[in-house]
């Protein structure tokens, strides 16, 4: 049908077509190049080390994540698995998304060697039906800076339907001026590419993100890369509560 577009989420598909195929990396078209990228596990990629987050490990440990026993938690964009493994490691019941089969292995085999259980989903966020029963945290390392523009739609569409009222959100993404793309958002559908990932400001993390209440906005504190947590000053580290 060359008139098919009725619904938002039609706009939004419509708009996904925008970007070259090689471009897209958060649609089902892109898991094949992430496939390809999680292939060579020897590289030297600062983040496939099993290393949890700085601010997962900080936010836990002074309680401000709040996670009991049982906790639920979804992580979006998992990759394989080392902050999924790392919740699942404090009792958490997690559910992990990304669209790499090739990284959801390495996932499965990272959890089976920690002797824990991370219910590992191959598939885009935007086409995962969120299940009724809420997250009490939803956690996104390096997912939501590959997404275009329209995608921040979709994406709070997602958050509102899966944080539980009082749950958190934590986030870490790319640092304008450090790391990433920063072009003007249109200039972004011009070229037809996100170039390697967007880059943001605090100032517009907190207007994306306003709804939310912040609870900490602030750098990744850098750690070794034989540490026991993962830490890279480049990204953000945000996290925020829903309302009750």
């Amino acid at each position: 049908m060359k008139r098919s577009v009725q619904t938002v989420e039609d706009v939004l598909r419509l708009m996904d077509t925008l970007f070259a195929p090689e471009a897209d990396r958060w649609t089902s078209r892109g898991a094949q190049w992430w496939d390809t990228f999680y292939e060579e596990r020897e590289r030297g990629v600062p983040f496939f080390r099993t290393a949890p987050d700085e601010s997962l490990v900080q936010w836990h440990a002074d309680g401000r994540l709040a996670l009991r026993p049982g906790a639920r938690v979804l992580d979006l964009g998992c990759g394989p698995g080392r902050n999924a493994v790392w919740l699942a490691q404090q009792g958490c019941e997690v559910d992990a998304l990304d669209l790499s089969a090739e990284a959801l292995r390495w996932g499965t085999e990272r959890a089976a060697q920690a002797g824990v259980e991370v219910s590992f989903v191959q598939t885009s966020i935007f086409d995962w039906p969120a299940p009724e029963v809420p997250y009490d945290l939803v956690h996104d390392s390096g997912c939501f800076h590959h997404l275009p523009p329209h995608r921040r739609v979709s994406y709070r569409a997602l958050l509102e339907r899966a944080l539980a009222p009082n749950g958190v959100f934590g986030l870490s993404c790319f640092a304008a001026g450090a790391m990433g793309s920063e072009e003007p958002d249109e200039d972004l559908y011009r070229a037809g590419r996100l170039s390697g990932g967007l880059a943001y400001s605090a100032e517009e993390l907190r207007s994306i993100f306003g709804w939310l209440d912040e609870v900490e906005l602030r750098r990744m504190q850098e750690h070794p890369a034989d540490g026991a947590v993962f830490g890279e000053p480049f990204l953000w580290v945000g996290l925020f509560r829903r309302s009750g």
